[in-house]
């Protein structure tokens, strides 16, 4: 029995290794910045907003080029649009876990795997498929048309079954993905607002000189705006007024984040963030995103916003109801914390009276000699042993508990 629970151990462990790395999720862009070869892949990992995509997904492959294969590829491709980009980098990512052991262990040589390209539904047919062959001498090529193959080069980074980062040598040719893509019609954000509940913000970005252009200039960069619904920003609009034209314009960006922010994204992740008010001076405009389950709440040191709707959810735009107004710090005060009642006034008198039938001619027995920091000694010796006993009691108890995982593990 002892044999067979030492042998289980091992695997219990690695079991717990995945666990903990699959509930931390990954980081592709965090990753690829620890490896600066690949600084211009991961800047267009970012601008074409597949990062995010990748970073939702539970197993990928990233088909990563270094910079001078990305230069080659733009240098042949100058009037590539940043949308057409993103498809023939979607085509980079494959939607299975290949790592190195695996890529020289293909079942008959080969391997058909499907991309983001394809799985996004932007490919033509089975356009975004990339075939994966491995050759004698250990040579493993890419290939997404009959055009041309990139060959493997290295393993960058590998989280098993999770996420595999492989460097190939040159980028991945496919006229489908190359072809012009028509741009996205533009977003009236304002008219979004007005029309789901956030009219008065919405008129205050469209009175207010420069705001509503910025947050229209944002968009196509990645944007997470949040508008406070018409019943938390009417009863505001007195303090508005009193703003400065450049406290109302600051107030106004400071309800947006100059970041693509899913639902998803927000109800996983905690910390302060940037806002489009931010402008890197001593006045941060800095705000905290927190969340308890579903709910995401947004904190200022004046006011905590509760994200209550969703009217917009589609990458690069998000936009979310809020039902307060963001009050930033740089611009109005934390409200005061309540005074402390006073303490309610005792009639000495009555409090040094002897009681009745008690001789006046008795002396107060003295005060018990006091301990090095003004207490009585005896108090502090009897506060010290309950200190002492209670320590005692949980170091025991935290020793027990220890054995007893010992005990039930071999």
């Amino acid at each position: 029995m002892r044999q067979q629970q030492q042998l289980l151990l091992p695997h219990l462990l690695s079991l717990l290794l995945l666990f903990v790395t699959l509930s931390r999720g990954h980081n592709i862009t965090s990753i690829l910045a620890q490896h600066p070869e690949f600084s211009t892949f991961n800047h267009y990992l970012t601008v074409t907003h597949l990062a995010a995509e990748i970073n939702r997904r539970l197993t990928i492959t990233v088909l990563a080029v270094d910079n001078p294969a990305m230069a080659a590829l733009l240098t042949a491709h100058p009037s590539l649009s940043i949308y057409s980009l993103k498809h023939l980098l979607s085509l980079h990512v494959l939607v299975d876990y290949f790592g190195a052991k695996k890529l020289h262990q293909l079942t008959g040589g080969s391997a058909l795997t499907s991309t983001l390209f394809q799985a996004a539904g932007a490919a033509p047919g089975t356009a975004g498929f990339v075939n994966i062959s491995d050759h004698r001498a250990g040579h493993v090529l890419f290939s997404a048309s009959a055009l041309a193959a990139s060959a493997f080069v290295k393993s960058v980074e590998e989280i098993p079954y999770n996420l595999s980062i492989i460097q190939i040598n040159s980028a991945l040719s496919s006229p489908a993905a190359e072809a012009p893509v028509t741009a996205p019609a533009q977003i009236n954000l304002t008219a979004v607002m007005a029309k789901k509940g956030c009219a008065t913000f919405a008129g205050l970005l469209v009175a207010t000189a420069d705001a509503e252009q910025t947050f229209a200039s944002n968009i196509d960069g990645g944007l997470t705006a949040f508008c406070p619904l018409d019943e938390a920003m009417k009863p505001f609009l007195p303090k508005f007024k009193n703003l400065t034209a450049d406290g109302k314009l600051s107030l106004l960006l400071y309800h947006a984040i100059p970041v693509y922010y899913s639902v998803e994204m927000l109800k996983t992740g905690n910390g302060v963030v940037n806002t489009l008010a931010t402008d890197g001076t001593a006045r941060n405009y800095n705000l905290t995103v927190q969340n308890d389950g579903n709910q995401v709440t947004l904190r200022t040191r004046v006011t905590v916003a509760t994200i209550m709707g969703t009217l917009i959810d589609e990458d690069p735009l998000a936009v979310y109801t809020i039902d307060k107004v963001l009050e930033p710090m740089e611009l109005f005060k934390p409200a005061e914390p309540p005074a402390p009642a006073p303490a309610p006034e005792t009639d000495k008198r009555a409090a040094t009276a002897p009681k009745a039938g008690q001789s006046t001619s008795a002396k107060a027995s003295p005060p018990a000699p006091a301990g090095p920091e003004g207490q009585p000694g005896d108090q502090k010796a009897a506060d010290e042993s309950a200190a002492m006993r209670s320590g005692v009691y949980w170091s025991m108890a935290a020793a027990a508990a220890a054995a007893a995982a010992i005990v039930v593990v071999v």
